[in-house]
Parts: structure tokens; sequence; C-alpha cells
């Protein structure tokens, strides 16, 4: 179904060998793959190994665009200098927080108008459809502030980054990172009938997800198998590459391509793209298209990932497996009892949805039409809701009878909208079941509160077995075991009409006297000071769980009402996972206070007494440090780590970070980003401290192995060596200005 090659491959005429005589060198072939000459033709920088790279476009929602505007605006930004987006996807439940969300809007047009931006008014567009609708192209590069800015499979690089990323490039500097390791995903075979896009990917992922076998490289699809798949299939499977940790993916492009750009009126975005005669891959998938089955990804992780007949049949140990690890996750604090959902030898789900970038797609919501067509949902407890990705999708759904047909089986049309991906839209009961054809199932993107006593569970599946399932009132259902297994006749018909009614797009035509219009919710950042000669960093957090998520660090949900107050959002960091770090995060924050007021707080003397350093208080800046594993899995929200320096964060420390984009968004908020290598110890609880002498010196140096010292609660020190791997000079720079506002700052106040 899916194998994996640690060693390099060459691919030659489109079939990958080993190498032989008369072969280029890896180090020459590796420049002939497809997304070597897009990072090629992207990159500002001499060295090839070292990419500086400008994008041809931007985009965020409605959950991070005010603040980097925020932040560009106080870095200096004057216009837009390439497109940039801004859709309304995710805060478009209004009502919540009262007149937050709307005000967010309003600021985020005003902003349009004034910078030369693109506006896309709430519910007319998930992020990512309005991207692939009408901004992405052949051998182009987005950079989003969303994890799943994926366009790879019609031709177009997409990256996600936190919203510090796209600051950057509104102000005319660059994503700089070491190149990429390019890995071939070989793809052979054709679908089974009633194997969707989402069973391919959840294949996918949890292959690859586990052991970091693609962390921060580049996905680049070839083959055979591409054909037998249509691009709206590939578009499914490839945004879910996101899941991966890939850093971001391509695929070669065909007539299948050409046509779609055709269908949506944009014929010169294609281009046809594929490796060079001789492309050299650092590693390869192989893809089997044929093998794949239904899949269900369990609670609580696209990797956890099982075929659905697999499940059926072993379900009570699956399920108590599920169970076992929700206790050691929360420790008791809410109870998920799965084994209850099981009637009569079958699992019964509560609930089916089918939304967002992944599950929105003109054929995976006819393909669920088909399936459901003269059934019905029935009226117990399982209710089933569509969210079209897009209002033309769904202008086209609606002509062609598809969503009439949806509604006669009971199911509930929506409009384009993210919240099911992120715990804000049809959150079930406590204890429900919820399957789900969105991007993510971790804990919290289904209403969870463990801390409240509140917990329901939701697994990834491909909208044909959402329908086969919903078809038998919610017996757990493969679409693959419906004989025959229906699918859709009807085409997509593009009609970009509703865009260009109600798409505010300036660019190139900014307005420079328009008023910014603020809601009494959108507040500016708190001060943030230079890195201090040095730290003392009180353990606030200290998790020891396999990956911590960012939902974790900064819970989704009704949370992003505040993502435009930094200092009402940071109220709710890790609230659901450590509920005393906010707690424990501004007591040392005031104790910083005192002491930058001229104070001597007792338990800061205390403490470096224990580290034999009481003569250094002036110089010594008192902070928190969160201890995880590998944090930072999922969301690219910059403000999981942004609510960590507004509550005094200074420091991560970890064995290693799970994304490049949450190590990003840390260095652009002035957090150190220690780490510690495989082979050591930490022993170390929340409460104690860690003392880190001279670590301005140490940054400013680049050196990356930092001597220092754990003050452990029985009045003891301890050494510890921590590292600080990896950081370009403009990294080093950011950090030792405290964060990228103040390094921009800086910059300004020299040019002057």
């Amino acid at each position: 179904m899916v194998g994996l090659s640690h060693e390099g491959v060459y691919l030659v005429n489109g079939v990958p060998v080993g190498g032989g005589e008369g072969f280029p060198a890896p180090k020459d072939a590796r420049g002939r793959t497809i997304a070597a000459g897009i990072l090629r033709a992207h990159n500002g920088s001499q060295d090839e190994s070292k990419l500086r790279l400008t994008f041809d476009s931007l985009i965020s929602h409605d959950i991070t665009y005010v603040g980097v505007i925020q932040t560009a605006r106080g870095s200096g930004l004057t216009t837009f200098p390439v497109p940039y987006a801004m859709t309304n996807c995710h805060n478009s439940l209004c009502a919540v927080g009262g007149t937050i969300n709307e005000d967010d809007h309003a600021f985020g047009l005003s902003a349009a108008i004034k910078y030369g931006g693109v506006y896309v008014p709430a519910n007319l567009s998930v992020i990512h459809m309005y991207a692939r609708e009408e901004m992405a192209f052949s051998g182009g590069m987005i950079l989003g502030s969303d994890s799943h800015t994926r366009y790879g499979a019609i031709g177009c690089m997409g990256v996600g980054e936190g919203g510090p990323e796209i600051v950057k490039q509104l102000l005319k500097n660059t994503y700089d990172a070491d190149a990429p390791e390019v890995v071939l995903v070989y793809v052979t075979g054709a679908p089974r009938p009633g194997v969707g896009p989402h069973d391919v990917a959840l294949a996918l992922v949890g292959a690859t997800f586990p052991g970091g076998f693609v962390k921060n490289k580049v996905l680049e699809f070839v083959g055979p198998g591409i054909k037998n798949m249509s691009v709206e299939y590939r578009n499914g499977v490839d945004v879910m590459t996101t899941e991966t940790a890939c850093l971001s993916s391509i695929w070669e492009t065909d007539e299948k391509v050409k046509e779609y750009y055709a269908v949506q009126g944009r014929p010169d975005a294609f281009c046809e793209m594929r490796p060079g005669e001789y492309a050299y891959y650092d590693s390869m998938i192989r893809l089997d298209l044929s093998k794949i089955e239904s899949m269900i990804a369990l609670p609580f992780h696209p990797a956890k990932a099982v075929a659905i007949n697999e499940l059926n049949a072993n379900l009570s140990d699956m399920l108590r497996g599920v169970e076992r690890e929700v206790k050691e996750q929360f420790g008791g604090k809410a109870k998920l009892d799965l084994l209850s959902k099981i009637r009569d030898g079958k699992l019964w789900a509560d609930q089916g949805v089918i939304a967002g970038c992944a599950g929105g797609l003109f054929e995976n919501i006819a393909d669920a039409a088909a399936i459901l067509d003269g059934a019905d949902v029935g009226n117990g407890y399982f209710s089933l809701s569509v969210y079209p990705g897009s209002m033309p999708v769904q202008l086209a759904l609606s002509k062609a009878g598809v969503l009439t047909r949806l509604m006669e089986a009971g199911a509930v049309i929506k409009p384009a909208f993210c919240g099911p991906c992120f715990g804000a839209g049809d959150v079930p009961a406590n204890n429900g079941f919820s399957v789900r054809h969105t991007t993510r199932n971790f804990p919290n993107r289904e209403g969870s509160k463990p801390g409240d006593g509140q917990l329901a569970a939701v697994a990834l599946m491909d909208a044909r077995s959402i329908a086969a399932t919903a078809r038998n009132k919610g017996a757990l259902t493969p679409a693959t075991a419906l004989d025959p297994v229906s699918k859709a006749k009807e085409r997509y018909f593009y009609d970009r009409g509703v865009y260009q009614k109600r798409v505010y797009n300036g660019f190139g035509h900014p307005k420079p006297e328009e008023e910014l219009r603020f809601g009494p919710n959108i507040a500016d950042w708190p001060r943030m000071y230079p890195l201090s000669k040095h730290l003392l960093l009180e353990l606030t957090a200290v998790i020891r769980d396999p990956v911590t998520t960012t939902d974790e660090l900064i819970p989704s949900g009704e949370t992003s009402s505040y993502r435009s107050n930094p200092q009402k959002l940071a109220e709710f960091t890790l609230s659901r996972r450590c509920p005393d770090y906010v707690r424990l995060s501004k007591a040392v924050r005031a104790a910083e206070a005192e002491r930058r007021a001229g104070g001597a707080p007792e338990a800061l003397v205390s403490l470096l007494r224990q580290a034999d350093a009481l003569g250094a208080l002036a110089d010594t800046a008192a902070g928190s440090v969160i201890f995880a594993n590998k944090p930072g899995d999922g969301s690219a929200r910059e403000q999981a780590a942004s609510c960590q320096k507004v509550l005094g964060g200074f420091a991560n420390i970890c064995y290693e970070y799970a994304t490049k984009r949450y190590r990003s968004n840390c260095i652009n908020w002035g957090i150190l980003p220690f780490t510690l290598p495989e082979s050591a110890a930490f022993p170390y609880e929340a409460g104690e401290h860690v003392f880190v002498p001279d670590i301005r010196d140490a940054v400013a140096s680049g050196r990356e192995e930092i001597p220092a010292k754990v003050l452990r609660r029985d009045g003891t020190a301890e050494d510890i060596t921590l590292h600080l791997k990896n950081l370009t000079p403009g990294e080093r720079e950011i950090i030792l200005e405290g964060c990228l506002m103040n390094y921009y700052a800086a910059r300004a106040k020299r040019a002057r």
C-alpha cells in the first residue's frame, strides 16, 4: 500500500532506479526535480543550499491576519508588495464573543483597501479553496499563515508558516531556510471503487508521520498512477500532506491540470511540469493506489490510521486502546467511553461532517450524495452536516441538484466554514463520536474541555465512507462494502461571478488615506524587551507526552474570538493541558516587572544566590520556560508561541521541534529554541528553575552549546548543557532584539 525507502533514488525518464554508470552525480541531479526548479526560481541567494525565498502571493484567514497586519504596521508597512488575500472562514460565527469577530472582519477590509490587498468576505470560501480557485498557478509559490497551505497538485508549491513569516514578505524580506530534501512519491495503480482521497491521504500519513520520515522535506508526486486521479482527488490527497510534517509538496502536471485551470477561466496558469531526464531524490515512497482501503484515523491524530474493516474486526481491543491513551493523556479529568458505542457488534457514530479544504470539494460532496441517493440518515442520534468549501462549489452543487438530494436524505447544508476542523462548528455531545472528512482530529478540535469534564472524539474518514455510514444510520461502514458503489455523474462548472461581485481586490491600488477600522478588542502587542545578559527561567510547564500539538499550547475553538487581543488570548495558553501554567507564568512576569522597575524580589534574589550569581540581578531577566519532548505539531498559528511571550516566556526546551514552523514562530517571538541531545535526561519538574548565564553573548557569537544550571527545589544546583542549533544570523538578531517587531524597529532606527 505505502512503502518507504530511505535510500536515494534516481528517476530516469519517469522510472525510479538505483543509479548506474553514466548517471550524473546526486548533487547535480538533485537540481532536476520539479521542486528544485521552483525553489531556484524563487531563491534570492547565490547559495542553493541556503534559501532566501520570495513568494508570488500570500494568504491568511481571520484568526491570523489581524496579528499579521498589526505586526507589519508596527514594523513600517506602507503597501502590500504582492497579492495578499485575507479570507474569513475561521471566525465566521460572529455571535461568539459579541462583536469581536465582525470587528476583525471590518479591520481586514479596511486593511485591504488601505494597503492594496484582497478581502474575501465571511462564508464565501475557506482559505485554501480560494487559493486553488483564484491564486495558484503552475510553477508558483504561495506562503500562507495556515498549516494546510498546499497547492502542489496543481503545480504550485504552498508553504504554511506562522504570521511573522507573512510579515517578512510584506516588508520585502525573505523566507530563509536550508534547502530541503526532496522525497519521491511514486504513484502507481488506480483507486478501487469507494476509495476516496482521504483514504489515500490517511494511509500516507499513517506510514510517514510516526517516524518523521518526511519531516521538513518536500514531497514530489510522480508516476503512472497520477493519471488515474482527477485533479480534485489529487487536491484532496495533497492538502493532507501537512499531516506528514513535510515542508511542502509538488506534483507533476498533465492534461487534467490543464483542463482544471481552463474550467476556472485561467488557462495561462497552467504549464507542464515534470522532473528532468535524470532527477535524484533523497528518499522514496511507493504509493500503490490499488491497495488502498477505506480508512479511518482514530482519535486523536491523523496518523492513527487503520482500515475500517480492520477496526470493525477488532472493535473492543482498538477502542479500549484509545480509551487507555485518553486516560493517560488527561489524567482522569474526563472520561471517553467508546466501548459504549458498540451495539450489535457494530460501532455507531453520533455525527458525520464533510467540510473544509479537504472534504468540501465538489467531487467529494457529489459522490456522497450519490451514495445517499434514495436513502436517509434517520431521526436518531446520528446527524450529517455538509459544508461546501466555497460559494462557487456550493453554487455548482446546487445547480446540479446535488444539494437537493443531500437535503432529501436528511443532511444539513451549511456555508463555507473551517469551524469543524478546529472545534468551532458541529460540536458533538459529551462522549460523542464524530466521523469527519476534515484535516485534523487532535483533542479540542471537537469542542472538548477535559478540565470541565467534557470530552468527545473525532475520527477522520473519507466523504464516501461517511455517506455509507450515514446510509446505515450511523453504523460505521466502509464505502468499499457497498455493492455497487454509487459514483456521481455530475461535472464541476466553475462560476467566478460570485467572487467578482463580492471579493474586494485592491492589489496594486492601495489607498493610504483609508483609516483602519479598529474594534474595541483589537489591541497592540505589549512591550517586549531585548534579550538580557543572563536568564533565570522557571519551568512553568513540563509535558512528557511524545508529541505536544499547537492545539494544546493554545486551544482552538472559542479562543479564536480573542486572537486580536494578545493579553486576553494569552489567558488560554495551555489551559486544557497544564491549567496552572498561566498562573505560574504571571507570577514570574510580575517578579520580572518589579525587577525592571528597580526592585529586588525576594524569590529572584534567593534563586540567584542558589545559582552563585547574586551580583547579576540587574542583568538577569526572569521569565518562564516550557519543557516538552516534541512540541509544535499541527497548526501554523503563531499564537502558540506569542502567547507564551506575552506571559513572559523566554524559552522552550525539548529534544526536537515537531515542525519547522513552530520553531520559526518561537524565534520570531524572541523565544529561545533550546534543545537537548536524545541521550540527555530531563528529570526536572514544574516549579524548578534554569539559570542561563551569558546567554546574550552566546547568541551574538553563534555558540551552539550553552552551559546552564538547574536550580532544584532542595536548594542544590545541577549543571546542564542546552543546545541552540542552526540559528541563522538573521534569527540570532531577532532573538537578540527580543522579537521580530523589535528587530524591524531597530533596523528602521539604524537607517535613520
